[in-house]
């Protein structure tokens, strides 16, 4: 963070209530070069087809009149260009808007020089598009509070089409509490209204905000930090007989009780305030369920504790070495399928390639992998995935020719030199605590 903007994160954190309005001079030709930096040479081009080497190489070019036409709130951001990309473990797609080059690094810059004022804003409960607050931090965190705090229920929540749905007039209402700068305001609301193309069309963006761009994060958090974060701390947590914790991650939550009742309560409420806001609960992904440190020990005729699904892990009960309570977690059923399809149809197609960049290749998605569910406790999925992987393999090098069969001596003798990652926890148990930010 530039001198600039540590000096905008003290005053916000300093005074809540401040409205900022001169920002737009922080959106500087060096902080759009920086976010240029940043955007990978092989991320898709936009509507313009430029991608991101071009964009770079013609830097000087356009980025002058963009400062310019900002200052003059004549910028006209251009429609991002829609793709449907497959949902993890599931049959259904999710749309993603893909903005132009130069657009997207300007998002970039302005969500940065925004970043200064919310960060000091946002709750400790909200994980996801900030700085050092990954889907880790908000497992780790929940791993400590039911692990620790006095929790017997959990609530899974998922809002339905949450980016397809937000109020463009509210959300620019929510921006205004703290941002009264009118170019960064006109800028935005024209970032709502660019529109989406697909098949050559461009829609017209009534509501909602695409998926893709960094200022779409940005604006989500934002949004629900002031219609569920906030109002959960200041206005139901207070109400509530026991105790109550909330984790969210960008759209999706969950909500940690002490009591049944509460829980109860607390879902009645939040339709009636999701509405107010455009927003609705997704039934087939929202439900109660008893879980937690003193749920385990259970009473007569209530069985078991069951399973929570959050950022693609299973979690369950279960006990230590030391026979004490602790959380359970291993790789959701059907994200650890959709992974095992995607390197195994990676693998198809890449069946006659030379031995070391077939390997080269397979490490890079098994180390994508591991890195995010190398949580401590999944040891075993891993291994799961190595050894179908491993074998898989060793089947496509046995195909390569008609009289291609390779004893299983002769293939251990080939992963000699050329090895396959093998799984790794990169976030063992006793760490949990340093990545919890309670």
């Amino acid at each position: 963070m530039g001198t600039g903007l540590e000096g905008i994160a003290a005053k916000a954190l300093k005074e809540p209530e401040l409205v900022f309005t001169s920002l737009t001079h922080h959106v500087t030709k060096e902080l759009i070069w920086e976010s240029m930096k940043h955007i990978s040479n092989d991320t898709a081009p936009g509507i313009d087809g430029i991608d991101a080497e071009t964009a770079r190489k013609n830097f000087n070019v356009w980025v002058e009149e963009m400062i310019t036409t900002i200052h003059r709130k004549s910028y006209k951001p251009p429609a991002v260009r829609r793709v449907w990309l497959p949902k993890p473990g599931k049959d259904g797609k999710r749309p993603i808007g893909v903005p132009c080059i130069a657009d997207r690094a300007l998002q970039r810059s302005v969500s940065k020089v925004l970043n200064a004022i919310y960060e000091q804003d946002f709750l400790n409960c909200s994980f996801g598009g900030r700085p050092a607050r990954s889907a880790h931090n908000a497992l780790a965190s929940l791993n400590e509070i039911i692990g620790c705090q006095k929790v017997n229920w959990v609530f899974e929540a998922d809002l339905k089409n949450f980016f397809g749905s937000l109020d463009h007039g509210r959300l620019l209402k929510f921006v205004e509490h703290r941002v009264g700068d009118q170019r960064i305001i006109s800028l935005i609301r024209r970032w709502l209204k660019a529109g989406v193309m697909e098949d050559g069309r461009i829609e017209k963006s009534e509501v909602g905000i695409p998926q893709g761009g960094s200022i779409s994060v940005l604006l989500s958090n934002l949004y629900l930090h002031y219609v569920l974060d906030l109002w959960f701390e200041k206005a139901v947590k207070p109400k509530l007989r026991g105790e109550s914790y909330l984790i969210r991650y960008i759209d999706d939550f969950i909500l940690c009780f002490q009591y049944k009742e509460d829980a109860d309560r607390f879902r009645q409420a939040l339709e009636q305030r999701l509405m107010k806001f455009s927003l609705r609960l997704e039934p087939t992904k929202t439900r109660l369920v008893r879980f937690g440190r003193f749920s385990s020990k259970g009473t007569k005729g209530e069985g078991k504790p069951e399973t929570v699904y959050f950022l693609g892990f299973t979690h369950f009960c279960t006990i230590n070495r030391n026979g004490r309570f602790m959380v359970g977690r291993k790789t959701e059923k059907n994200r650890l399928k959709c992974s095992i399809k995607k390197i195994t149809d990676k693998m198809k197609e890449m069946q006659h390639w030379p031995t070391k960049e077939q390997t080269d290749k397979i490490n890079e998605m098994l180390c994508g992998h591991y890195n995010y569910y190398g949580m401590g406790g999944n040891l075993k999925s891993l291994q799961k995935v190595y050894r179908i992987v491993e074998r898989y393999w060793w089947k496509m090098l046995c195909g390569r020719s008609w009289r291609g069969y390779i004893r299983w001596s002769v293939f251990l003798e080939i992963q000699k030199g050329f090895p396959i990652l093998r799984p790794r926890i990169h976030i063992p148990l006793v760490e949990m605590k340093q990545y919890a930010m309670l």
